[in-house]
């Protein structure tokens, strides 16, 4: 037996167990063992049978929690099982609210007691009135949307007055708009919600930074700013296919404008942090402050998976919009797009948020070995990275193998599409495909 999330012990009963309870009820539920050391050791426990009788009565009348208390048998010792469900609504002891943190309990204040209410009572921080009445609704951004919207919701008509929009959207209530329409509608949200904005930096390296540009205003028109500071310092070079002409960006505009999307409609918006998105000469990287859901894992966004929107009523706006094809499939598009345009995979990381990161480079050692190649093959890319070429006799003196080793190499390089020969017999060399 030893400590866990969902497993406690205590030597003797005190009152202050009852914190114990409450984290637990508030958490995933856990069993409390009276009469056991911190080493998992029953040593059993007097006065057993007042403590059945006692301890229920204290669970109930203090915490409004009925739990299963009762005796088991442990290591011929008896012991006080008191067994915890997860509750789902809010529980409180003397009017404070804990949680369950691997084998720690941690009291729960501010922005973190706000999130952990509204998770409890189910409902969505956006769908919250917020302090801004109707008047501050942007018309223009209004107007804009009833033309996006035509195609997912015929009914929308060029006459609808903002009320209607809003009221049939239900992003007001009491006279107010709901946070939700204020970010999405107002003339400046950022008066009213502290850290809705989002900034984009140019970096040549994560000290040096050439770039920065501040993006505000309602969501509509932080995706169109945001883009265009991205779009800034991006190259884009032209084909011409047939009589077409056709932009060729570092990255693929529509994944990164997923990305973008995906910041906005689901950042947790009670941070003060920023939306940031930093520009290397080799990645962009995406910074939204806002984690996962708990039904959801980092493995799960390379792949079909349902969708738990932070922001319900946000996301729903942008997909009437048709700024999203459906809820949950954004990721997944992000990575089949870059796999189209010959990119790495975007990577999906919670780093104190949700990040995203996008390679121009498939050349990194990173992605090599994510590849399968073994070190010596790694070594022998970044050699013609820097050189320019690479033949067999160099392969041989950088990798210490024999021609036949170094044929077996080269072969898998150029069959992955990595190397490309180039020359015939003993003059061939190899460079970057």
């Amino acid at each position: 037996m030893r400590e866990s999330k969902q497993v406690e012990f205590k030597a003797q009963w005190n009152d202050e167990h009852l914190k114990t309870i409450c984290a637990f009820a508030n958490s995933e539920g856990g069993i409390i063992y009276i009469g056991v050391d911190d080493k998992g050791n029953p040593i059993g426990i007097a006065n057993i049978d007042k403590l059945l009788e006692d301890i229920p009565n204290k669970i109930l009348s203090k915490l409004g929690v009925i739990a299963d208390v009762d005796v088991e048998i442990v290591k011929g010792q008896e012991v006080i099982k008191i067994k915890v469900e997860k509750s789902e609504v809010p529980i409180s002891y003397d009017g404070k609210f804990y949680i369950r943190t691997g084998s720690t309990i941690q009291q729960l204040s501010g922005n973190e007691l706000v999130r952990f209410m509204l998770k409890k009572q189910r409902i969505s921080w956006d769908s919250l009135p917020s302090e801004a009445g109707v008047d501050e609704v942007d018309i223009e951004t209004i107007e804009r949307f009833k033309r996006m919207a035509k195609k997912r919701l015929p009914e929308i008509s060029e006459e609808d007055s903002i009320e209607k929009i809003l009221k049939n959207l239900e992003l007001v209530k009491e006279d107010k708009l709901t946070n939700a329409g204020l970010l999405l509608f107002g003339k400046k949200p950022q008066k009213y919600i502290h850290g809705a904005g989002a900034r984009v930096g140019r970096f040549k390296t994560p000290t040096i930074i050439l770039d920065t540009i501040d993006v505000s205003g309602n969501l509509f028109k932080q995706l169109d700013g945001l883009m265009e500071a991205i779009k800034k310092h991006l190259n884009v070079r032209f084909e011409i296919k047939g009589i077409e002409r056709e932009d060729i960006w570092d990255y693929p505009l529509e994944a990164i404008r997923e990305a973008v999307i995906n910041a906005l409609i689901h950042r947790d918006y009670l941070s003060l942090a920023d939306i940031q998105i930093k520009i290397y000469d080799n990645k962009i990287w995406f910074f939204n402050p806002g984690k996962l859901p708990e039904e959801i894992t980092i493995e799960m966004l390379k792949q079909d998976h349902g969708s738990i929107p932070r922001n319900r009523h946000i996301a729903y706006v942008f997909f009437l919009a048709g700024l999203i094809e459906k809820w949950g499939s954004g990721t997944k598009r992000m990575v089949e797009l870059c796999r189209k345009a010959g990119l790495p995979e975007p990577e999906f990381k919670e780093e104190g948020g949700f990040v995203v990161e996008f390679y121009k480079d498939i050349y990194t050692e990173e992605h090599l070995a994510k590849l399968g190649l073994n070190e010596r093959q790694i070594k022998a890319v970044m050699y013609v990275k820097e050189k320019g070429k690479i033949t067999n006799r160099e392969y041989r003196e950088l990798t210490g193998l024999s021609d036949e080793g170094t044929r077996k190499d080269i072969n898998v390089l150029v069959e992955k599409g990595l190397l490309l020969p180039v020359g015939k017999g003993r003059n061939t060399h190899y460079i970057l495909k």
